[in-house]
């Protein structure tokens, strides 16, 4: 089992893409606009993608990538791709995306028979099944409803993203419970922004120290949604912290083996 980073940018800027994981070739965990980096043909292969919360850098690819493959899909007879999120994610992207005005409902084109999108509802805590691969739904604390994730390695440990999020008591209980081999954590504003970070509810260096201390042992921090251009402030910050935890920034391209 893989996952590749294709995005994990808080904006876009040349060599800058927002946020999108592959889990082997038929998962996307959120699609931002670094799914298009993948070419047609995988792309198809997509099966399920899901989604942490309704903010378009991290649903952008959906309407795009379902254009760009319902002929393919069609013509092989591929089942719909499932879009797994919660019931408020699901009805934003009815009411805001796929709505006739922004963009086509994919959700009954070809035809209401056999669209090329379903939209299946999930709820925190929930884990979900996708051809013996396990992904537990975990909380959030954002400015719209969102969630997590965190994908069973089985003897590797969970690979775990924690969606965009503010301060989250309910994550570090639930990851006190689990064998963590990955996190991959947001950090989307400096210290100097922390008050910003505060009001859109996303996590500033200073921040982050605070919620790191709630996770016991030594684990590999990846640090994810820093927009281009505050790269060296973030880091600044996070790499000034005092933790037994290992910390890098997250780059497009790496690939995380959980076998």
């Amino acid at each position: 089992m893989k996952i590749r980073v294709l995005g994990c940018s808080g904006a876009i800027a040349a060599g800058f893409k927002t946020t999108s994981f592959l889990l082997d070739e038929d998962v996307l965990i959120d699609a931002g606009t670094g799914v298009c980096d993948l070419d047609l043909e995988a792309m198809a292969r997509i099966d399920h993608i899901l989604l942490s919360h309704s903010h378009l850098d991290h649903v952008l690819g959906i309407p795009l990538m379902a254009d760009a493959v319902m002929r393919l899909r069609t013509q092989a007879g591929r089942p719909p791709i499932q879009v797994h999120a919660l019931p408020q994610t699901l009805d934003a992207l009815r009411q805001h995306v796929f709505n006739g005005v922004i963009w086509p409902d994919f959700t009954r084109l070809p035809d209401r028979e056999r669209p090329i999108l379903q939209l299946v509802p999930f709820a925190v805590g929930e884990r979900l099944e996708f051809s013996g691969r396990a992904i537990e739904v975990l909380s959030a604390a954002h400015t719209v409803p969102a969630v997590g994730f965190a994908v069973d390695g089985g003897a590797a440990g969970h690979w775990v993203f924690t969606g965009d999020t503010g301060p989250n008591p309910a994550l570090w209980q639930r990851l006190a419970g689990l064998k963590l081999a990955h996190l991959v954590i947001e950090t989307a504003f400096g210290n100097d922004e922390c008050e910003l970070a505060e009001i859109s509810r996303h996590l500033c260096p200073r921040m982050l120290g605070q919620e790191l201390a709630k996770l016991s042992g030594s684990v590999d921090v990846h640090i994810t949604h820093i927009k281009p251009g505050e790269i060296a402030a973030v880091m600044a910050g996070v790499n000034s912290l005092t933790t037994a935890h290992r910390i890098a920034a997250l780059e497009a391209g790496r690939v995380f083996g959980l076998d």
